[in-house]
């Protein structure tokens, strides 16, 4: 193993890694980030539980010790849907949304409340639709000025849904592109937003009902959204601590969205009615954001700026410059000094710490290790709690110094949750390959995971797993939709490889796969390939298995028509291309201009070039073809494309579809579901279970041997 370059982690003092189940998996809490108070003292997360009895989930908010780690109930996630820290004199002051309000119109109801007697809560008001996205900030005055969003019309009337009338037909006329996004088909609504205030009364607060919407007719931008469907979310806005600014991104919605990102901030008083996440200084004078220099590619750089809160001379500066990586969240040091931000970093998410007048070549050092951080908040100490994930556990949150050194460890949910008890960190590796084809970086990078009760003088099939994006990352993160740890412990060896397109290795690398999906990408791949059967005698690729969703299931539809198919004993696309010509039917049209170099129409051979079905010839390994009905990123016609050619080629080959999930598969049935279908089918071909994975009910039960890489002859309907 000479060269052999990995992180390995000691096992004798750790117990037993328990096997992780699908059921456990998915039914295990999910916790969101912890929201501390003002003083630091106190945390509020919520925690979601699944019952396979029941098959029905339970939400609740707990409320954290920030010094101990203890927590206890604080109130029922069916009566709270948001809830914050009011602030000022009383350390566990609240005030709360709830999901439905006292006139059951479709609205919402706002409470204040007290951490310590929730139950004791007064009701301030009811919005008449459904508000989400609770911001605030309690003035020097002692009233509150506060923000929330809602799908509103163009003329700035919230929308609520609730008594909607149900039209005479279901006509849907358009005029121009962007017609659906996600898994939504467009209409004339969009997200806004609304400015309130909540006028002290004593130490009660009144509200006058009043809810004016910010963004209607302000100068040439006609329909602003704000936040951005379906993935925005309350960093799309902020106010600033005196409360009388606000700060909010929108699209420019001045040219065509389905083929530009572009993007700004706007500021505007409260008091009147691609860019990212504006957060203000402590002392409100300055905002920190981010920015990508291209308005057509979503996985440009973001760069770090700095500007003054006037309208009238923002002096905006750059920060950092020159630092290779694309930060995401965001915050103030107390002193306003610096700012904290995470980024994708070597297959983790890490925080760094950069000065706010740091110059080009500043070169910051991460301050968390292993894993991603979902969230992070500066506390009054000038520490700072982090929420992150790992491979081995599903949310940690723990407090560190400005310098990394960790404070207190909170929660750990790998010790907190019995169907997670017993996972640890010794079944995590990472490991770099070589890639002397690749112009970017002369090693890449990979993780791999372990199997409960692993025994290095075993042999284990290869689970391989192509990552999404194509610019995104196999990283040490835990997932309950594509888990490495289930999958390992299913009885594989799971390697996922960082190729051409990654992100956290430097913008160069993920560049590089523009006019490429189909070249580079899958060189490093197969050179990763290669590297674990020289360097890891544990793992048997003779029955080995590939799998990957989105651009990794482009990936494995690509494979399939190319040596490297005929490697694997079975593949599972999810959600893959199968001719990059139709993709011209997806919703964001500048990502593949982007990556094919121009327009179809310009440069149709671009197109043409990567395109898996021109090698359709080749398909012969088992393959599991899985796509959603609202998947309108890449529409389902394509794994049927993929599905009927491969029946026709007489592949061993399964469909899977759920009618009412999008790119992903988020509801828990169909979860537990997706995962049976997937592994009985590489279970089957791989070795690992006899039980045919084909049912003989709404199929007919073909018959192969799955000793080879194709079937034994060719097969009819019968």
């Amino acid at each position: 193993m000479a060269g052999l370059k990995w992180t390995a982690i000691a096992t004798a003092a750790l117990p037993l890694v328990a096997a992780l189940t699908p059921e456990g998996m998915l039914g295990a809490p999910r916790r969101s980030e912890v929201i501390p108070n003002p003083t630091g003292e106190w945390g509020i997360f919520s925690s979601t539980n699944y019952s396979w009895e029941d098959h029905a989930a339970t939400s609740v908010w707990n409320l954290l010790n920030l010094t101990s780690g203890e927590y206890d109930y604080l109130a029922d996630g069916s009566e709270v849907a948001e809830i914050a820290w009011l602030g000022g004199n009383s350390s566990t002051a609240l005030v709360y949304l709830n999901g439905t309000n006292e006139e059951e119109d479709g609205g919402v109801s706002l409470y204040a409340a007290d951490a310590t007697d929730i139950s004791g809560a007064a009701l301030i008001g009811s919005f008449p639709a459904p508000y989400a996205g609770w911001k605030h900030v309690l003035t020097p005055s002692g009233d509150v000025h506060f923000l929330v969003y809602c799908l509103a019309f163009e003329n700035g009337t919230a929308y609520n849904p609730d008594p909607e009338y149900e039209p005479l037909n279901t006509a849907r006329v358009y005029e121009s592109t962007w017609v659906r996004h996600w898994d939504t088909w467009l209409d004339d609504t969009r997200n806004n937003l609304f400015k309130g205030v909540l006028t002290a009364d004593g130490d009660s607060f009144s509200f006058d009902g009043n809810l004016t919407n910010l963004q209607v007719g302000i100068k040439n931008i006609s329909r602003a959204e704000t936040p951005d469907r379906p993935f925005g979310d309350s960093t799309n806005y902020a106010l600033s601590p005196d409360g009388e600014t606000v700060a909010w991104w929108t699209r420019n919605i001045d040219i065509p969205l389905a083929n530009k990102t572009s993007a700004y901030i706007w500021l505007q008083p409260f008091d009147i009615g691609y860019s990212a996440n504006p957060t203000f200084s402590h002392d409100g004078t300055k905002i920190a954001y981010f920015q990508m220099d291209s308005d057509y590619y979503e996985a440009d750089r973001n760069k770090i700026y700095i500007a003054n809160a006037d309208v009238a001379n923002p002096n905006i500066t750059q920060i950092a410059n020159d630092w290779d990586r694309s930060p995401s969240g965001i915050a103030w040091a107390n002193d306003d000094l610096s700012v904290f931000v995470q980024a994708d970093d070597l297959g983790h998410s890490r925080i760094f710490e950069i000065p706010a007048d740091a110059p080009a070549d500043f070169q910051p050092t991460n301050i968390t290790g292993s894993g991603v951080v979902a969230a992070f908040s500066i506390l009054a100490s000038d520490d700072i709690l982090v929420a992150d994930s790992k491979v081995w556990s599903s949310r940690d949150y723990y407090v560190i110094s400005p310098e990394g050194e960790v404070i207190t460890e909170l929660l750990k949910a790998n010790e907190e949750d019995e169907a997670l008890a017993g996972l640890s960190e010794a079944d995590f590796r990472e490991f770099y390959f070589p890639t002397p084809n690749n112009s970017a970086l002369q090693e890449l990078h990979s993780i791999m995971v372990l199997p409960a009760g692993f025994d290095e003088s075993e042999t284990y099939p290869l689970a391989y797993i192509i990552h999404g994006g194509p610019q995104g990352y196999n990283g040490n993160s835990w997932s309950t939709r594509w888990n490495f740890k289930l999958w390992a412990d299913q009885g594989y060896v799971v390697v996922a490889p960082n190729p051409t397109a990654s992100t956290g290795f430097g913008q160069a690398l993920t560049d590089l796969v523009q006019g490429n999906w189909g070249g580079t990408p899958y060189e490093d791949i197969v050179a990763c390939y290669e590297y674990i059967g020289a360097n890891f005698p544990f793992i048997d690729l003779e029955n080995g298995i590939e799998a990957g969703a989105s651009y990794g299931g482009y990936m494995t539809n690509w494979i399939q028509g190319h040596d490297l198919g005929r490697k694997f004993k079975a593949l599972v696309t999810h959600d893959g291309s199968t001719d990059t010509r139709a993709q011209y039917s997806s919703e964001e049209m500048f990502f593949i201009e982007h990556d094919n170099n121009g327009s179809f129409l310009d440069v149709p051979e671009n197109y043409d070039r990567w395109s898996p079905v021109n090698f359709y010839e080749n398909w012969a390994t088992p393959h599991l073809v899985i796509h959603n009905s609202l998947d309108y990123r890449l529409g389902e016609t394509e794994g049927l494309h993929l599905f009927n050619l491969l029946q026709e080629k007489g592949v061993p080959s399964k469909f899977l579809n759920f009618p009412d999930e999008n790119h992903w598969v988020l509801n828990r049935e169909n979860s537990l579901a997706w995962h049976s279908e997937v592994f009985g089918w590489v279970n089957y071909w791989s070795g690992l279970s006899e039980v045919s994975p084909f049912h003989g009910s709404t199929s007919v039960t073909p018959r192969f041997d799955r000793g080879g890489g194709g079937p034994a002859r060719r097969r009819r309907w019968h």
